[in-house]
């Protein structure tokens, strides 16, 4: 058979559980949110870094153009003027790698000041590692009126390295020039790592706060948990040692009851009736008598009341009915004991149609018939009490109402020291998957005993595993 868990453990995971899906939603939560923000913010700090390259772009372009317009602006176009443009241009340069750098039309190299070897090559059909032809598009960007931008791979001349470059031309038409320069991005790539690495760091660092606190609030609740389990322990503990001793204390009183009775009824008429037995004895000797001797008479009287005695202590041991007869003449025999030796009015009613019932059943039954009668006679001062015993499609219910003063069950109930008949018809009925309940109130008590049939049918079914 499985066990069942205990309440105690079955709590702690209902608090862990939604504890750790709750901790565990919010790492994800995070760690999404985090993700996302990264990306948002690498996009919005390319976006700037590329608007501030493109604007620093546009100044470098401008002051070579501003350094080229009265030449430009004479009017001439002769192979001097042309060479004086190209040797200014040349002379401009900014760092290492920032240089500008002079195209024909057609794609002939007519300047390049970081790479020299290519001035006279006419690179038309080269292309980047992208495939990019990127001479044409940068002569394709120049003809626009205000120029444009253009995105391709260049060697870097400090690193020797392929690297992403953003180049920014324009079109000197009447000399059937495109002019320009260009900034290599390795730098934003190198930030934008710098920037997703720092934001990892903060997601790994806020997932570790939360499991930290996930961890805390566990071992919390685990602590919680034991000091509740000791503490719970110790109580039920001390209620566990209480109701053993009222247990103790119950038989001790049945059996001192017991004693009494035998003592003086049972005890009393056999010694009476050995007095008789030897007071006929004694006049059969001295002479001979004429027909029954009185003491034979008296003693053989003596002697039924002894057998009637020793018949009603067995009765309230275990009733002879409740084997013989059954259940309802079990109870009806109980009730008009009760009736009989307290002097309070007794009714029975008997519902449906009764069936054969599992000896078990029967005892449990008739024990908290005869707890609830023992209880009214004790302390209900009730005039009048009535039993029924109902036999339904699927359950047998049992009734015991009287219209005594009543009494506090909530409290009886909650009190250790009281109340002991009731717990234990509650737990009789227990044992079989039955339950009992009980109302009282100033005009009277009714305790109720229910137990289906398919709780009877799974009692049995666990006896006999």
């Amino acid at each position: 058979m499985a066990t069942a868990m205990p309440l105690k453990t079955k709590i702690v995971l209902l608090a862990v559980i939604p504890l750790a899906a709750t901790v565990m939603l919010m790492a994800l939560a995070v760690r999404f949110q985090g993700q996302d923000l990264a990306r948002r913010e690498r996009q919005l700090v390319e976006q700037a870094y590329m608007k501030s390259k493109e604007t620093e772009l546009r100044h470098y372009v401008e002051l070579a153009l501003s350094a080229l317009q009265p030449l430009y602006a004479s009017g001439r176009d002769d192979d001097a003027v042309r060479q004086q443009a190209i040797r200014l241009l040349a002379s401009m340069d900014f760092g290492s790698d920032g240089y500008f750098f002079l195209y024909e039309m057609n794609g002939l190299t007519l300047m390049h000041p970081r790479q020299p070897e290519l001035v006279g090559r006419n690179l038309w059909e080269m292309r980047d590692p992208n495939g990019l032809a990127v001479i044409q598009a940068l002569i394709a960007q120049s003809r626009r009126p205000e120029g444009g931008f253009v995105h391709y791979l260049w060697r870097k001349p400090s690193t020797g390295q392929v690297t992403p470059k953003l180049g920014y031309v324009v079109s000197l038409e009447r000399w059937g020039w495109m002019f320009g320069s260009g900034l290599y991005l390795d730098e934003i790539d190198a930030t934008l790592d710098q920037i997703d690495g720092q934001v990892r760091a903060n997601v790994d660092q806020t997932m570790l706060i939360i499991a930290g606190i996930a961890v805390f609030g566990a071992a919390l609740i685990g602590v919680c948990g034991l000091i509740l389990n000791l503490s719970e322990h110790k109580v039920a503990y001390a209620k566990l040692r209480l109701l053993a001793h009222q247990v103790v204390q119950s038989q001790e009183n049945e059996r001192a009851h017991l004693s009494r009775d035998l003592h003086d009824g049972t005890s009393q008429t056999l010694v009476s009736i050995k007095l008789l037995l030897e007071s006929a004895i004694e006049q059969l000797r001295r002479a001979p008598v004429v027909g029954v001797p009185p003491a034979l008479t008296k003693a053989l009287a003596r002697l039924q009341d002894a057998a009637a005695e020793v018949r009603r202590i067995s009765h309230r041991l275990r009733p002879a009915l409740l084997d013989t007869l059954g259940l309802p003449s079990a109870l009806k025999h109980l009730g008009e004991e009760f009736c009989e030796h307290s002097g309070v009015a007794f009714s029975m009613q008997l519902e449906g149609a009764p069936v054969e019932l599992p000896e078990d059943i029967k005892t449990v039954f008739f024990r908290v018939a005869q707890e609830a009668l023992t209880n009214i006679e004790k302390h209900a001062g009730a005039n009048r009490v009535e039993m029924v015993l109902a036999f339904r499609r699927d359950a047998l219910v049992l009734v015991v109402r009287d219209d005594g003063s009543g009494f506090d069950a909530a409290c009886v109930q909650q009190d250790p020291s009281r109340g002991i008949g009731l717990r234990n018809m509650r737990e009789r009925l227990q044992s079989i998957g039955g339950r009992c309940d009980v109302n009282s109130s100033a005009h009277g008590t009714e305790v109720r005993a229910e137990a289906g049939w398919s709780a009877t049918r799974v009692f049995e079914h666990h006896v006999r595993a």
